[in-house]
């Protein structure tokens, strides 16, 4: 039996869709400003910033394997994990993704690719050291949930613009030092400081936004793999373990996965305290929580 519905919660899918629109009216608000201060050269700075990040979005699967050391295997070089992958793809009507395998101590998975026909799931040696099969499973069914619903694409996307005003805060802010600052017709603030300020202003709304609305898409592929097993207990389990192993790791092994917190299931400095609107994942607990929940529905032990 196919199941490939990843779960939908009303609460959350509302969530995720007042913070899209909202990431979308800023986007609109900034351009309309924007538009009517930006001269010939931030113009060429859009395209070329449009031209790098059309790039990344072609090519983030092999970005994110090479960033992470991955490499690809075969099933014989991995039958039982080609297996998983096989059954979980098989259950939820999915293409299957390259398989690869990161040389790290340290327990965790990623899956990347802006479409389900260009994807790939890569996991720790550490995670398939310390893991049981069934916590694996659990770990790879989060992952393709995040493929199944293209939250690396949304994610892209959603960054696009924030990129793009980080730059042009960046640029104003040189352009304003080296030319002296135009005043506006008006004889008001000069050109630069406006559009830096517009820019900064709306680099930090989004990112805050950009933030949520990743929290909102682990607790998406949390609720997926969960519906996808039909067993929550075991990503339950797994997380715990992932999170708990991880104390265990020298902290210079952690900081060398740093750059891809964003991706892994689990980031490695999900102990440091942080505000929550600046967390790429919700807090560990509130995930346990969140899935104990979906266990007593389903009438499952927890």
């Amino acid at each position: 039996m196919k199941r490939k519905a990843f779960g939908r919660d009303r609460g959350l899918s509302t969530r995720m869709f007042t913070t899209m629109f909202l990431l979308g009216a800023l986007y609109v608000a900034f351009f309309v400003v924007l538009t009517s201060l930006i001269n010939v050269g931030f113009i060429f700075a859009l395209v070329l910033i449009g031209a790098l990040a059309f790039f990344q979005y072609f090519t983030s699967d092999k970005i994110a394997l090479k960033a992470s050391g991955a490499k690809k295997v075969t099933p014989e070089q991995a039958p039982e994990l080609h297996a998983m992958i096989d059954r979980l793809c098989a259950m939820s009507d999915l293409p299957k993704p390259t398989v690869a395998v990161i040389p790290s101590d340290v327990p965790n998975a990623f899956a990347t690719g802006r479409s389900p026909k260009h994807s790939a799931v890569a996991v720790t040696r550490g995670l398939l050291d310390r893991l049981e099969p069934r916590e694996i499973e659990g770990v790879l069914a989060h992952e393709l949930s995040h493929i199944g619903n293209r939250d690396v694409a949304i994610m892209t996307i959603a960054s696009f613009f924030s990129m793009v005003a980080s730059y042009i805060t960046q640029m104003a802010m040189w352009s304003g030092m080296f030319s002296g600052g135009d005043r506006n017709r008006e004889g008001g603030a000069p050109v630069f400081l406006i559009i830096m300020l517009v820019s900064m202003l709306t680099y930090v709304i989004s990112y805050v936004l950009i933030l949520a609305l990743s929290r909102y898409r682990e607790f998406s592929a949390d609720r997926g793999a969960a519906l996808l097993t039909g067993a929550p207990e075991q990503l339950m389990s797994a997380l715990q373990k992932i999170a708990s192993q991880m104390t265990r790791i020298p902290q210079r092994d952690l900081r060398q996965m740093e750059n891809l917190n964003a991706f892994y299931i689990v980031p490695t400095n999900w102990k440091r305290s942080a505000g929550a609107l600046f967390l790429t994942h919700p807090p560990l607990e509130k995930r346990i929580a969140r899935l104990a929940a979906i266990s007593a529905e389903m009438g499952r032990p927890v």
